[in-house]
């Protein structure tokens, strides 16, 4: 019997149920990526990482932050970084995941709650997988939900700290958290809110921001900004305050034990925010982009939501899945997405608008849409 027979079932019953991954080569019009400003490749950017390369900025950094790896190069980015953004600190992190299971396995405590959006991502599970603090989901984006799991929790005995997850726009549904509501009961209940801005940063908000951006500054604010999105890098930002950062860096074990970020990469960051505070119109461009697509996408069964993420919910995986095989065939990069990713019944394509692609595109794609559902 093979050493890894149990692996080898595992990924047998995936393929029996069709949900069995593989990599596959980026081809077609870019309609999946998270590249919203179309950073990842622009010649501003490459030419900011020439210029560190040339002024002698590492590749590598060569260890952990609290060893040698820490560089001049990270806190620039990080004091830049809280200054955009109107925080008092930052911390950069190598990954949006690693910052947002650090975030939520360090932070809380033993005896605190942590309630969650029931839509929150798997990096946010992670943490909480790993946390002291008892957990429990609210219902998504409903406000109420939050204020009661706590009014609960006080009544059955709590004496910790609250903790309210949420992101602010969310991966699959490209809806928005009532973020105002959820500041109002944390304040009401002396919690924490953490607002990941994974899909909100760069593409909404004053320079691109964010959602969060009024509420950053607050003491009861945390946010997470990852790089790797609107920002064309890789990496995240944790900003908040000043206690926050030096408790991840004393107690959080996935910001001691892990080599420090590139150097290099702190420096395209640091390029990619001045760039969102020089090239509005990339936000502008994007804006009119997104407001087509709804109008164009519209009689195909794709609802508004106000942002570059654009659902199409067809229900079922089977055909949701021979959809997205039609539409990549035809030359759209377009990706189903199936649970667990996303709720039972609700297997969908994930429509992405970015600079990436032109308003021709977009109604092409719309043609091969209704093509394909015909």
């Amino acid at each position: 019997m093979s050493l890894l027979a149990a692996q080898q079932r595992d990924l047998s019953a995936l393929a029996d149920r069709t949900r069995l991954r593989h990599l596959q080569p980026r081809t077609g019009r870019d309609f999946s990526s998270n590249d919203y400003l179309g950073l990842a490749d622009a010649p501003r950017l490459r030419a900011g990482v020439a210029a560190a390369l040339a002024r002698g900025v590492p590749v590598g950094s060569g260890g952990s932050r609290l060893l040698r790896g820490n560089d001049a190069e990270h806190e620039a980015l990080e004091a830049e970084a809280a200054a955009f953004f109107g925080s008092e600190s930052a911390l950069f992190f190598s990954s949006g995941y690693t910052a947002n299971a650090a975030l939520l396995s360090t932070l809380p405590q033993r005896g605190d709650l942590i309630v969650h959006d029931d839509l929150v991502h798997a990096s946010a599970h992670e943490g909480m997988r790993l946390a002291r603090a008892e957990r429990v989901a609210a219902a998504h984006n409903d406000a109420g939900a939050f204020d009661e799991a706590i009014r609960r929790w006080r009544a059955a005995g709590g004496i910790g700290r609250p903790w309210i997850a949420v992101e602010s726009l969310y991966s699959m549904d490209g809806d928005l958290a009532p973020l105002d509501d959820l500041a109002a009961i944390a304040a009401q209940h002396e919690a924490i809110l953490l607002i990941d801005e994974a899909h909100a940063t760069g593409v909404f908000g004053d320079r691109g921001r964010g959602l969060a951006a009024p509420l950053e500054g607050r003491e009861d604010v945390v946010t997470l900004r990852t790089c790797g999105k609107a920002l064309g890098c890789e990496g995240a930002l944790i900003c908040g305050p000043r206690v926050v950062r030096d408790f991840l860096i004393n107690r959080g074990r996935g910001f001691i034990f892990s080599t420090a970020p590139s150097p290099l990469i702190a420096a395209a960051v640091r390029e990619s925010l001045n760039i969102l505070a020089d090239e509005p119109e990339r936000r502008t461009r994007l804006a009119a982009l997104i407001a087509f697509a709804e109008r164009t996408l519209a009689d195909c069964g794709v609802a508004p939501t106000g942002s570059q993420i654009l659902p199409l919910v067809i229900g079922e995986d089977a055909p949701a899945m021979a959809l997205a095989a039609g539409v990549q065939a035809a030359g759209f990069d377009v990706r189903g997405i199936r649970p667990p990713t996303v709720p039972a019944g609700t297997a969908r394509l994930r429509i992405s608008i970015t600079l990436n692609v032109a308003e021709a595109d977009i109604v092409a794609l719309a043609d091969t849409i209704r093509t394909c559902r015909s």
